[in-house]
């Protein structure tokens, strides 16, 4: 038997529980991979609150490493024994799984299980905000504003987005969160709870605004995240860390400088198997390169997943943070 934390109804965190499962043999296409490490993302508190709607029971969790340890009839590409990772594939919050390989992605020499199961998600959704979604409205040089800098998409957008040579003004909430958004390459960190974001960007970028505004916190940041921006700026909505966004008339667009929107998901940019190697490969010269450091600041059992939810919602983490089987 494997233990795997399974969810029968949406809500808090209590309603994840711990269950042994019996996890079978792969199928034709199919392995079963043995979890090293699993990611923890604020998308995970979406599925178990029921913000985003998913089949029940569930395992939550959508990213994770760990190694082959069978191979099911007619796979091709991989073998017992390969260390393996993917993202964007619910139910990892288990010690063993059966899936598919068209997700699966292998993981080179010099990027650990940990590292690898930290980042698949949010290292590969920074590569597609930074070097496709942004990229037609950007140069070298430019001022870009990314909400929640301390967090773990935000440590990693700091890195790369400086390695791509954007400058980057990050939101945070607190002096200890700065300082660790600062090491993390951005140039201007404002802290919400005692300065006015608006004023404070339209200070740095002496009264223009920004070309792009990153924003995964959603309610709470929107009229703001649009202030933001120059005129026919764009704002990549990409995460609800708040809440979601109230209905909006298209007009706000229109006159705050006819702006531009974009509602972004790692799932749209990497929908083809080769779109999801580049960007996996992408991710993975950068970690390699040092050019994006991964720091793992927390790390909890998977028997307290309960509480990793309760500290990541209540902004306790920063950076990354895994569970371990």
């Amino acid at each position: 038997m494997s233990k795997s934390i399974l969810m029968h109804e949406n809500g808090g965190p209590e309603k994840m529980i711990l269950e042994d499962v019996e996890v079978g043999k792969p199928g034709p296409g199919q392995v079963k991979v043995r979890h090293t490490a699993i990611g923890l993302n604020f998308i995970d508190i979406y599925t178990r609150s029921g913000l985003y709607q998913t089949p029940l029971p569930n395992a939550v969790g959508r990213e994770a490493a760990g190694v082959i340890v069978e191979v099911g009839p007619r796979v091709r590409g991989f073998k017992k024994g390969d260390r393996v990772a993917y993202c964007g594939v619910l139910g990892a919050y288990c010690q063993e799984r059966l899936m598919g390989t068209e997700q699966l992605v292998k993981v080179p020499k010099g990027v650990s299980d940990e590292q690898a199961a930290a980042i698949m998600l949010k290292g590969m959704t920074t590569e597609y905000l930074v070097d496709h979604c942004a990229k037609p409205w950007l140069k070298k040089g430019d001022i870009v504003l990314f909400h929640a800098a301390a967090g773990g998409v935000g440590l990693l957008f700091g890195q790369w987005a400086k390695a791509r040579g954007y400058k980057c003004i990050g939101t945070v909430s607190s002096a200890e969160k700065a300082k660790l958004a600062k090491k993390n390459g951005y140039k201007w960190v404002i802290d919400y709870t005692k300065e006015d974001v608006v004023t404070k960007v339209k200070e740095i970028t002496k009264g223009k605004g920004v070309p792009v505004v990153f924003d995964g916190v959603g309610k709470d940041t929107w009229n703001a995240s649009l202030d933001c921006l120059r005129p026919r700026g764009l704002l990549c909505s990409f995460g609800n860390a708040s809440g979601a966004v109230a209905p909006q008339p298209p007009g706000i667009l229109n006159t705050k400088g006819s702006l531009y929107l974009t509602r972004p998901s790692l799932g749209a940019y990497t929908a083809t198997r080769k779109e999801l190697e580049a960007s996996a490969a992408s991710l993975f010269k950068m970690v390699k390169s040092g050019k994006v450091k991964i720091a793992i600041d927390q790390h909890y059992p998977l028997a307290e997943a309960a509480q990793a939810h309760i500290d990541l919602a209540g902004r306790k983490t920063t950076g990354q943070t895994v569970l371990v089987p």
